[in-house]
């Protein structure tokens, strides 16, 4: 099949050098050029991304639009793009990211496979800028947006409601004009952390009886700075993540059996008072890894009660 049947959508904020990486890999497809279109959709940059998208623009035939989007936020970004697409098939990546070679054709091939599927996902591995520390294992991939569910296909649905991230997301149209489109309640905003757009927005899509499948061959590569391999990056964002899930009201969060205490959950009482005892324990053994991990669990529980507390008072 021929003409174009994929809109690639990369929403970019202030990371000129990160998108003109992530530029150069989705141009160099084994797909054919016509199959697919580039929507780049600056959210209000203020260094120099906007001359580097344009000078890719000038040198793209056509392929590259470079669309700008004033409401500050990702999913704000992510909705220009969607409104601006011409295919059938919308894909996302994330302007931190490049693609392997067989991205656009892996997608176009899942789909055509498999109709029944609306949306697909894949891993995001990471790229070290330096050696990451000891104590990042897998257990702290989150804060990196990586992903890695082995090297098996995967079918999810509410009967298996994995995450799938937007870092390498493909849907079908259709799905958005059911659905609509990624809530700026839990958006990313400029240099934010921590957010849920992609949860949520995943979460309906499942209850609604949505089918997704993750592909391990559509392969992303992200890379990872020195400043997230830090202790205060990886705090700073579980105690965001910790606000935004509050927001979320999901049910397995709010599900218990003997109410809530200033409108937190109690079961979330009894974890942070087991994370306390192990962080304790990890240190007295020397277990500075797992000590971290417990650490970063009471961030969250912080940043959720810090979020409920304001709704009570502020309501």
């Amino acid at each position: 099949m021929t003409g174009l049947q994929l809109s690639v959508i990369v929403p970019t904020y202030n990371r000129a050098a990160g998108v003109a990486r992530a530029l150069v890999s989705i141009l160099d497809q084994t797909a054919s050029c016509d199959r697919y279109e580039i929507l780049v959709v600056d959210n209000n940059s203020t260094d120099n991304t906007a001359e580097v998208v344009d000078d890719f623009v000038r040198r793209s035939n056509g392929r590259i639009r470079r669309l700008l989007e004033t409401r500050q936020g990702v999913a704000y970004a992510r909705q220009a793009g969607i409104d601006a697409a011409r295919a059938g098939i919308l894909a996302f990546f994330d302007d931190d990211v490049s693609v392997s070679r067989s991205w656009v054709e892996t997608i176009l091939q899942t789909f055509d496979e498999h109709p029944d599927i609306e949306v697909i996902g894949g891993k995001v591995l990471p790229q070290w800028a330096t050696p990451p520390p000891r104590w990042l294992t897998r257990a702290h991939w989150s804060p990196l947006a990586l992903q890695d569910f082995g090297d098996r296909p995967e079918l999810m649905s509410i009967d298996n409601p994995r995450a799938l991230i937007s870092a390498n997301l493909a849907c079908r149209r259709q799905v958005f004009d059911r659905l609509g489109g990624f809530s700026p309640v839990f958006q990313r905003v400029k240099d934010g952390i921590g957010s849920l757009e992609d949860d949520e927005w995943i979460r309906r899509l499942w209850k609604s009886g949505g089918r997704g499948l993750y592909v391990p061959e559509l392969v992303a590569f992200t890379e990872v700075p020195p400043s997230r391999l830090t202790h205060a990056y990886h705090r700073r964002w579980h105690q965001g993540h910790g606000r935004f899930y509050a927001l979320l009201r999901a049910e397995e969060m709010e599900r218990t059996s003997v109410g809530s205490f200033c409108g937190v959950p109690a079961h979330m009482y009894r974890a942070a008072f087991r994370d306390v005892m192990g962080g304790v324990g990890a240190l007295l053994v020397g277990r500075f890894d797992l000590a971290f991990l417990h650490e970063v669990q009471l961030r969250f529980f912080a940043g959720f009660c810090g979020q409920r507390f304001v709704e009570r008072r502020y309501p």
